[in-house]
């Protein structure tokens, strides 16, 4: 079960290994590169600085554990953080920067490095990367979004730097960089005019890094635990407790989010306004291809259904449909007789099974004689590899618009998925420029933008069992009537398809007060949405309504 989660779970690790984009354009960016060595994110700090100068303090933003204990905290708070600082090194630095977004010049603080975190486990330093605007006229009350990828073992690149942050990677019509290495531009779709942005590195990626044994700090518990007492810290130095407080997660960094949401409330009584979950995986039950499970043949249907159409391997009455309506068609199939039939097993009869095969074949462009061979359970490689066989084409897993020749490998790890080409070689060298050139970011440990180790000692604390997480959203939901959950799906994703995120949502029993509380959108793209022209555009319009719900 571990290795099946794991191989499933390459969800954004190759992805994100590319992402670690960004060549500044010195146009649109009059970064003053300041290297200071100050906790303090905040603008209302920063602002109060001469731009030529910037604090040498360490420990600036150390402060009170928790509001409510200020009075028995506050001669210890200093000292503590102090200490950390002395021991294993905090290292941030600030820099001040403009951009264009959204047609507002926006002046903006970038603080970045490595935080020291402590538990029980022992100390480990999670690198982030902080953007606070600084004309905010209350930054204590303005909202704060904290945004991560997945993998497990995925930095934080691609949220960042492809969706929510004020710099982008340059784009060409298919989603790819024109030149190598990538360049970064500004972000005129970016969420910084709505919301202060923290991107943060989970232990073993980018540069976070274990001061003691690093399988205390990964694994789904241990992950969570320590990304949420990050949180703690950062909202506690920098004054943020008033702050309207989001998470943003991508891909298993869904799972993270919804796993943060429980965490923080229990833990440190800490309420969250909203999680944003990009491409959701939260039961791996429907995702993850195993004997026995018939469950992701099901869900996956309508995504080798909106595939094939989009390749024109359909008949013309399914290809003259509007791409919705078509959907739900093969929804209400897979709902009331594909599924009740997978059900049934050896006891459905042969003339059902060859008529429900039929249909199969009409909705996904496959041949009913490939069906009938497959069982009626055609797996996610195996589709990929067949829809297109005639052409000697396969389809991609994590955008299943894109095509390619036919190669040896998996598309569960990447190494054949055609969608993924193209992405990784524009972007390494670029990341690394921006951290040294644009963020006065300068150490000797190379960026990990995907680690396979982590992710192949990932754990889930769930052993003999699937990680589900129904019951965790309802609880959150259900004790928190202000929690906003905003579920954003691409059509064409084969890594966690719409259609079982619709599912897993099906299953959150919440009161009928918190059902608007509750949304999906989707996007005709693939599992990252935002490389999607359209799509991304349409999802700064989506984001600007959710915030202000």
């Amino acid at each position: 079960m571990k290795k099946a989660l794991s191989i499933v779970l390459m969800i954004s690790l190759l992805m994100s290994a590319s992402v670690m984009t960004v060549f500044a354009d010195d146009k649109g960016d009059q970064a003053e590169t300041q290297a200071s060595a100050e906790t303090q994110a905040e603008t209302s700090e920063a602002s109060k600085q001469d731009s030529e100068t910037a604090s040498t303090d360490k420990n600036a933003a150390s402060g009170n554990e928790d509001p409510a204990s200020a009075d028995t905290n506050e001669k210890t708070g200093d000292e503590d953080s102090a200490q950390r600082s002395q021991q294993y090194g905090d290292d941030l630095v600030s820099t001040k920067h403009k951009a264009v977004i959204h047609g507002q010049t926006i002046e903006y603080t970038a603080t970045c490095g490595k935080m020291t975190v402590e538990n029980d486990a022992g100390a480990c330093g999670i690198f982030f990367i902080a953007y606070t605007r600084d004309d905010a006229a209350d930054p204590g009350k303005r909202p704060v979004t904290f945004a991560f990828n997945g993998g497990p073992g995925a930095a934080s690149s691609y949220i960042n730097f492809l969706c929510m942050g004020p710099k982008r990677m340059e784009l060409d019509e298919v989603g790819h960089s024109p030149v190598l290495p990538a360049k970064l531009v500004d972000n005129e779709d970016s969420l910084l005019d709505m919301t202060d942005l923290v991107f943060i590195d989970a232990v073993g990626t980018g540069y976070s890094t274990a001061y003691d044994d690093e399988n205390g700090f990964i694994g789904y518990y241990n992950d969570i635990r320590t990304i949420g007492d990050f949180i703690r810290l950062y909202v506690n130095r920098n004054k943020r407790w008033s702050s309207p407080k989001y998470i943003a997660g991508e891909s298993y960094g869904t799972t993270r989010a919804v796993g943060l949401c429980q965490y923080l409330s229990e833990s440190y009584s800490m309420g969250l306004n909203g999680l944003m979950l990009v491409s959701a995986v939260n039961d791996f039950s429907e995702v993850v291809f195993t004997p026995g499970n018939d469950l992701p043949f099901a869900m996956f249907l309508p995504t080798y259904a909106a595939d094939a159409r989009y390749h024109g391997r359909l008949d013309k009455k399914y290809q003259d449909m509007e791409l919705e309506e078509f959907l739900g068609e093969v929804r209400e199939f897979v709902s009331e007789e594909y599924y009740p039939a997978l059900f049934k097993g050896r006891r459905l009869s042969e003339d059902k099974k060859d008529e429900i095969a039929g249909k199969i074949a009409s909705y996904t462009g496959l041949s009913k004689e490939y069906v009938l061979e497959s069982n009626l359970r055609v797996e996610l490689a195996d589709f990929c590899k067949t829809l297109l066989k005639d052409q000697k084409l396969m389809t991609g897993r994590y955008d299943g618009r894109f095509t390619g020749p036919v190669k040896s490998g998996s598309v569960y790890d990447g190494s054949s998925d055609p969608s993924t080409f193209d992405l990784d070689l524009p972007l390494r060298a670029a990341a690394n420029q921006y951290y040294v050139e644009e963020l006065g970011y300068i150490v000797d440990t190379p960026y990990i933008p995907l680690s396979m180790d982590i992710n192949y000692r990932w754990t889930f604390d769930a052993d003999n069992y699937f990680l589900t997480q129904e019951s965790i959203i309802s609880d959150c939901m259900t004790a928190n009537s202000k929690l906003k959950v905003w579920v954003l799906c691409g059509y064409y994703d084969g890594a966690t398809p719409f259609y079982g995120a619709e599912w897993v949502y099906d299953h959150v029993f919440i009161d009928d007060s918190r059902k608007d509380n509750l949304s999906f959108t989707y996007y005709p793209a693939g599992h990252m949405f935002y490389l999607d022209k359209e799509s991304y555009s349409k999802f700064r319009k989506d984001a600007e309504e959710w915030y202000e719900k």
